[in-house]
């Protein structure tokens, strides 16, 4: 059973005051979240971190060269590098040339295959290979291997009348093991790029960063109104405007909750989580609890800058906290497959499996309040969350104007219907599950289907209004 919520604010949900803690534990992982999104779609900070700790390796593997060469038992120095200093150089130079051309041309095949992805896909999918581990690998094996070569490669030294000769041999050792490493690296790579390159691995992907999405709405979100009362928002309220125009990543509610208490102030927000904010719109509308004017010593500028610190955008979406981004990206495989140009419904039909499996997710997260009440119970901040809704109509509203006339693919968003209104018991998701029914079965109308293929459909309705019975009565 959905578990029953009220739609007045309360005057206190947590007296034991562990709203408190949830509210710090979740604004952590949003938080961790955003820093995770921001390194692994990133390709310079793990092959950076590896080149330098191959300057150190090869700054201080050659002294401890120097320092136990002469001490190491026969049986190991058969088994490390025993060259001279000539051979020592001739290797090593190899070793470096080889692998920076081997870097070079690596990554620029996957350029061209990253592009020939995207016009078959969809362009967003791109920051998914940005985020690879195994192309983070093997960079930064090949930077690393290349760098310290290099470092060793300035310590070898030929014999002078007052030296003798400097051949690092577990350094050099060290860079023939390296070099095999980048050899299995560079197979391990073009296999995993062929699997990534197919359309199911794509979509795959996606599912599991949505997934991880989920999750964390589901863990971070916190009790509160369902509604907010008309009266609420004033006739006469102040807003804060963007500076700057992009995506939003997300938004620091508990720093928003904290500065409405100490000012004793109301917060609305104007825009959900994945929206295109522009500047010189309003980012929030707030007003005085007390329904009079601020102190005379209230500082606006502070206020307006400490908002919008709280309300990072960028020039792209994001997955950290964007709940309807995988979707967004499931749906433009499913569209681009269902173009002239690809004419490809089965990628259609399998990217709806994928959607119909995170919608699934989405209706099994608790609701999502319309606001967040402080540590008294008051209501300081009104939120616009991810609406169930919304994100149903995003799901199928394309797809079944573009696919109509396919009997499989529309057949399958019959099934995802019933399979969506299998997962949830909540009145508000069945009302949209049938909205979206009704509108099906009228493209179903709209479109030249035969006999057979129109009572398919209306097996297929039937059996969507039957979960839908089955979940008002539970």
């Amino acid at each position: 059973m959905a578990r029953s919520r009220t739609s007045s604010i309360p005057q206190r949900y947590y007296a034991d005051g562990s709203r408190a803690e949830h509210r710090r534990i979740a604004s952590i992982r949003r938080r961790w979240a955003l820093i995770r999104e921001a390194v692994s779609t990133k390709l310079w900070p793990i092959p950076l971190g590896t080149i330098v700790l191959a300057v150190a390796a090869g700054i201080l593997l050659p002294l401890l060269d120097a320092a136990i060469d002469e001490q190491l038992p026969d049986a190991v120095r058969l088994a490390l590098f025993n060259g001279g200093p000539d051979s020592a150089r001739a290797v090593l130079s190899t070793i470096a040339g080889s692998l920076i051309t081997a870097t070079s041309l690596t990554f620029t095949l996957t350029v061209v295959v990253l592009q020939l992805a995207s016009s078959q896909a969809t362009p967003r999918l791109l920051r998914l290979f940005a985020s690879d581990r195994t192309v983070h690998a093997t960079l930064a094996v090949f930077l690393g291997t290349f760098t310290f070569s290099l470092m060793v490669l300035r310590t070898v030294q030929n014999s002078t009348d007052s030296t003798a000769a400097a051949v690092p041999s577990i350094s050099i050792t060290l860079c023939l093991i390296l070099t095999l490493t980048s050899i299995i690296m560079l197979t391990v790579f073009l296999d995993h790029l062929a699997k990534q390159l197919r359309v199911e691995t794509m979509m795959r992907n996606v599912h599991r960063e949505t997934k991880r999405t989920i999750d964390l709405v589901g863990s971070t979100t916190e009790d509160g109104p369902d509604s907010i009362p008309p009266d609420t928002r004033p006739d006469a309220v102040r807003t804060v405007l963007a500076t700057r125009s992009g995506f939003l990543h997300s938004a620091s509610r508990s720093r928003l909750v904290a500065l409405a208490t100490a000012l004793d102030v109301v917060i609305e927000e104007e825009h959900s989580i994945g929206s295109s904010v522009i500047a010189g719109v309003p980012l929030v509308s707030w007003w005085a609890r007390s329904g009079h004017d601020m102190d005379e010593n209230f500082d606006v500028e502070a206020f307006d800058h400490a908002v919008r610190s709280a309300f990072p955008t960028g020039y792209e979406r994001t997955s950290s906290q964007d709940i309807g981004y995988g979707l967004r990206q499931l749906v433009d495989v499913a569209i681009r497959a269902l173009s002239p140009s690809v004419n490809d419904p089965t990628t259609a039909v399998h990217a709806l499996s994928h959607i119909s499996a995170v919608l699934c997710q989405i209706a099994q997260l608790p609701p999502q309040p319309a606001g967040i009440l402080d540590d008294d119970g008051v209501l300081r901040l009104i939120v616009r969350p991810h609406r169930f809704e919304s994100l149903l109509n995003l799901a199928i509203e394309q797809p079944r104007r573009y696919g109509a006339s396919d009997p499989d693919l529309v057949a399958r968003l019959f099934l995802m219907l019933r399979e969506v209104a299998l997962n949830t018991e909540i009145s508000a998701h069945h009302n949209a599950i049938r909205s979206q029914l009704e509108r099906l079965v009228d493209s179903v109308k709209g479109a030249h289907f035969d006999g057979p293929e129109i009572a398919r459909f209306q097996e297929l309705a039937g059996r969507v209004e039957q979960a839908l019975t089955a979940g008002s009565a539970a």
